[in-house]
């Protein structure tokens, strides 16, 4: 139900924020009721609140707290777990208006930022100052800094650059009761006390709102050089990732198309898998940007074909380079060619389970046999070299029968993602779509002990209620 116009809550908030701050046209609440994740309820916000300051963001918070309304923070609602979805009657506060670059500061190697900024701005940003900010989820051009801290986001080069919270050096939050809270710090080194910043790195909104974020800069990364194989089996392919992590190579990216995925890759017209349906079960995509890449990438494809590989590309100069990272980038492109080719409104779900690296083929191989055992087209497509997946459901969302095949299908994943050593999520976030899933996952006194941290810092249950915590 959303607020009418003098209603006690609106007209607290427009006390201390300008007009255009608040938002409550019914097409504006509609479109920040939810992010990108399917089979996740979502309710309808009272109002959105676009702040451009923390001393606003601290009005809202206060405010809410006083009134006991809930505060939904969002950012480009590009998440795929239902983080960000408004409850009703909540305050959605998008803080996408806070989205300036504080200070590059080169000689430390670390950028300050509000939470708004768009990740490909701040490492474009970073990059004029020579240098590097590593993270680079799948929607970077898109998501914000704030919405990858609160999922804890990764993206391709996580193999060797790590995630979204190996970069976070310090934060300040507004607390649920609309205190300002510093964590973090400056320097390389610091183990001062509890380390209070990576609680809130992947608490999704849950424990307080991210207003600002002081990064860790790497020097700029050099060019790349690549090689695509291609396999009968996931198993082939797995022996490969296998044998490329024992002999010491640190690939920037490590990439798994599965028998699906290569096979639209292939109908899209990527050269190098023209003929991905005779016989290619998997292709694995291995880039390197060491100083020495051509010779790893020749170690790289050496290994692919000691691990029987069909066909093995190894690309030595930047225009063959571009061409094998080029067939994972048409990954999505493909898939949404693929969903056109089906009959009725497809839609694709793209899922994140992640195992233990040498149990990444046995996940692929049971993900076709769950494709198969539901009548469904699965999809699935990974950072191999951290046993992270992406398994994406095609079904048809007008179907009643698809539907619920697809959440079956879903579940059947998350299990064998646990019943493999690993875990429901490797980047996504918890949100409200794998809530009961990580109940499976901790145990009973983990699970405790996360929600009297909850208590603790939002004893009222304001701060994005119903998200990771059943």
């Amino acid at each position: 139900m959303t607020d009418t116009p003098g209603s006690p809550l609106l007209a607290a908030l427009a006390e201390a924020l300008p007009p255009d701050a608040l938002l409550t046209g019914e097409d504006e609440l509609a479109l920040h009721c939810h992010d990108s994740a399917p089979f996740s309820e979502a309710g309808r916000p009272a109002v959105v609140v676009r702040p451009e300051t923390t001393e606003q963001v601290q009005h809202v918070v206060r405010t809410a707290r006083a009134l006991g309304v809930p505060v939904v923070p969002q950012g480009a609602r590009t998440g795929l777990a239902g983080a960000a979805n408004a409850v009703d009657g909540c305050v959605v506060l998008s803080m996408v208006r806070m989205n300036r670059i504080l200070e590059i500061d080169a000689a430390n190697r670390l950028v300050r930022c509000e939470p708004g900024v768009i990740t490909a701005d701040l490492a474009a940003a970073v990059a004029g100052e020579g240098l590097c900010y590593p993270p680079d989820p799948a929607s970077w051009e898109s998501c914000t800094i704030g919405g990858n801290i609160a999922t804890g986001a990764g993206g391709l080069c996580c193999v060797k650059y790590g995630v979204t919270a190996d970069y976070v050096l310090g934060l300040t939050v507004v607390l649920a009761d609309g205190e300002v809270l510093r964590v973090g710090r400056d320097t390389v080194k610091g183990v001062a006390g509890y380390d209070l910043t990576r609680l809130f790195v992947g608490s999704e909104g849950t424990l307080g709102v991210v207003v600002e974020a002081t990064l860790a800069l790497r020097p700029p990364r050099l060019p790349e050089r690549a090689v695509l194989a291609r396999f009968a089996s996931a198993s082939d392919a797995g022996a490969a990732v296998g044998a490329i992590v024992r002999a010491g190579l640190v690939p920037s990216a490590l990439e798994l198309l599965d028998r699906t995925t290569s096979e639209a890759v292939a109908a899209l017209g990527h050269p190098l898998l023209a003929d991905a349906g005779a016989g290619t079960g998997a292709t694995l995509i291995v880039a390197s940007d060491a100083p020495d890449a051509t010779a790893q990438v020749r170690e790289a494809a050496g290994l692919c074909r000691d691990a029987k590989a069909l066909s093995v590309t190894a690309a030595e100069d930047e225009e063959g380079t571009r061409e094998v990272l080029r067939a994972r980038r048409s990954v999505m492109p493909a898939l949404g060619a693929r969903a056109r080719e089906l009959p009725g409104e497809v839609t694709a779900f793209i899922e994140d389970v992640a195992v233990p690296r040498d149990r990444l083929a046995g996940l692929v191989e049971r993900i076709e046999e769950i494709a198969e055992e539901y009548g469904l087209t699965i999809a699935t497509i990974g950072h191999a070299g951290d046993g992270n997946l992406h398994p994406t459901v095609l079904f048809d969302r007008s179907d009643p029968s698809a539907v619920q095949r697809a959440r079956e299908a879903y579940d059947a994943i998350m299990a064998a993602g646990l019943e493999l050593g690993g875990t429901i999520t490797g980047e996504h976030g918890v949100g409200t779509l794998k809530r009961e899933w990580l109940t499976r996952e901790l145990s009973p006194r983990a699970l405790r002990l996360q929600r009297d941290v909850k208590r603790l810092l939002d004893p009222d249950g304001i701060l994005n209620p119903g998200k990771v915590l059943a």
